[in-house]
């Protein structure tokens, strides 16, 4: 099982720790991908850092962040489960999962990154701010430059397993998954006096109790269906859809928040 995450916006950026190896990451078939928007990010953010504010979509109150993107070569790392934060990865808690969770979460879990591509958990990164429908000068859209090389990447550390899908849309443009691939989505809907909608907060908060409950129990399931079945046998109601061209979504509903 591959379960593909979204990035946050917000990181927590490190104290100390080596500067960044590319070729120290997972996914090594990446790195030269690596290379090209490393170097693209901080070329924009050593000129008019207005400027670079602009293209990254952030305020000028921010510029911080260019500065951030600036060093990126030089500043400290650290395991990538510690420098995302948000409402998904405070539900997920890598740090507080048992021995035997970590494992599973170093070899099942990869992050959709715009820097990098994909990262596992453990492998060690700088904070920095790229948002996933920026265009690079230089370089352009950067989900362009994933395209190419994403799906070869993925699809390797997924072998003949279920690839579970929790990207958000921005992301899932990366990369879309064969039709011949075992994929399941997750969607989180928030029943209340007989009505449904997403609630963003919530259901991000509800993937990565997902996660962390699918990573303590050591379920590995390889279809869809037995996902839905595993998610149910750990107290989720779950309502399985038809398989479409983004493989099978799975409805998780809840009725607090």
């Amino acid at each position: 099982m591959l379960v593909l995450l979204p990035p946050s916006e917000g990181k927590a950026a490190p104290r100390r720790g080596k500067p960044l190896d590319l070729t120290a990451l997972d996914f090594p078939t990446l790195t030269a991908a690596r290379e090209r928007v490393l170097d693209a990010l901080v070329e924009l953010c050593e000129g008019d850092p207005d400027v670079a504010a602009k293209t990254l979509g952030i305020g000028g109150t921010q510029l911080d962040l260019v500065a951030l993107n600036r060093g990126l070569r030089e500043n400290p790392t650290a395991r990538a489960d510690q420098v995302y934060t948000g409402v998904l990865y405070d539900a997920l808690d890598v740090a507080t999962l048992t021995p035997a969770a970590r494992r599973r979460a170093t070899r099942r879990l990869a992050v959709t990154s715009s820097l990098f591509g994909l990262v596992r958990p453990s492998d060690r990164i700088p904070a920095y701010r790229l948002s996933g429908d920026v265009t690079l000068p230089g370089l352009g859209p950067v989900a362009g430059v994933w395209r190419e090389c994403l799906g070869e990447a993925a699809t390797e550390a997924l072998g003949r397993g279920l690839l579970v899908d929790l990207r958000s849309s921005a992301y899932a443009a990366f990369w879309r998954p064969a039709p011949d691939l075992q994929v399941a989505t997750v969607r989180v809907l928030h029943e209340h006096r007989g009505q449904r909608k997403v609630v963003s907060h919530f259901n991000k908060a509800t993937k990565g109790r997902i996660v962390r409950a699918l990573l303590e129990s050591g379920a590995d399931p390889r279809t869809p269906s037995r996902l839905a079945g595993a998610l149910r046998d750990l107290g989720w109601t779950v309502e399985e859809g038809a398989p479409g061209r983004q493989g099978v979504q799975l409805d998780v509903v809840v009725s607090e928040l």
